[in-house]
């Protein structure tokens, strides 16, 4: 039978819009001695690390890409469910949580897309998908959701807000720049967080090498473990 290895497992989330992030993350997590579990932001990843983390199988979580949330919200296809970004609060165990790519919301075929949205934004990046950017209203709701819950942990918590941009979409110049939608975003954070000090601003996009650097090394402070 095999050891069981006694380094402390780390649940992160991605996606391909937060993949710098995540790998960077990673890296540094993977130095000071972590066993990192990636799970993809596309429904079955966040429904999967909500259940290992109820099961005791995770140490600390790094989500670092939420957008899980806004499907959830406007019926998008990647939903993880309400009870997401729960399981980690209810434990108790140390969680660093950001809003990487909020911005946009997938679907499927064209033809699959609520005529609600018709005049939306949207990036047909690939012939079987859709993203649709999401707008003020629905990054305020989003913001609450994520304060309300990281508020009610019982563990070490902070949320992180990278200001320039929270995907690769979203940087300045790229389909889904949208500075006000992104500023209502982390507005809500503001208004809905309590304590305050949860919430830990960067004047930096998701995916700077920075701000990677800093997800990781709070969640290694929450743990114990050596920063780098």
């Amino acid at each position: 039978m095999a050891a069981v290895s006694s380094k402390p497992v780390i649940a992160a989330t991605g996606c391909e819009e937060t993949q710098a992030c995540v790998t960077a993350a990673t890296a540094v997590l993977e130095a000071a001695g972590c066993v990192v579990r990636a799970f993809v932001a596309d429904g079955f990843g966040g429904r999967a690390m909500e259940w290992q983390i109820r099961d005791g199988l995770i140490a600390g979580v790094l989500d670092l890409t939420t957008t899980e949330l806004a499907a959830e919200l406007v019926g998008g296809e990647m939903s993880a469910g309400p009870d997401r970004l729960t399981a980690a609060g209810l434990k108790g165990i140390p969680q660093v949580i950001s809003v990487g790519a909020l911005d946009g919301v997938k679907f499927g075929l064209t033809e699959s897309i609520p005529k609600k949205y018709a005049e939306r934004r949207f990036l047909r990046q690939h012939p079987t998908f859709t993203l649709m950017r999401t707008t003020p209203e629905e990054l305020d709701q989003i913001g609450k959701d994520i304060a309300q819950k990281a508020s009610a942990a019982a563990g070490p918590t902070r949320i992180l807000a990278p200001l320039r941009g929270v995907s690769a979409l979203g940087r300045e110049g790229q389909p889904f720049w949208w500075p006000e939608a992104d500023a209502a975003l982390f507005q809500s954070l503001r208004n809905w967080v309590y304590p305050s000090k949860l919430l830990v601003e960067y004047d930096l996009h998701v995916n700077d090498l920075a701000f990677a650097h800093a997800a990781a090394n709070t969640l290694l402070n929450f743990l114990g473990l050596p920063v780098s």
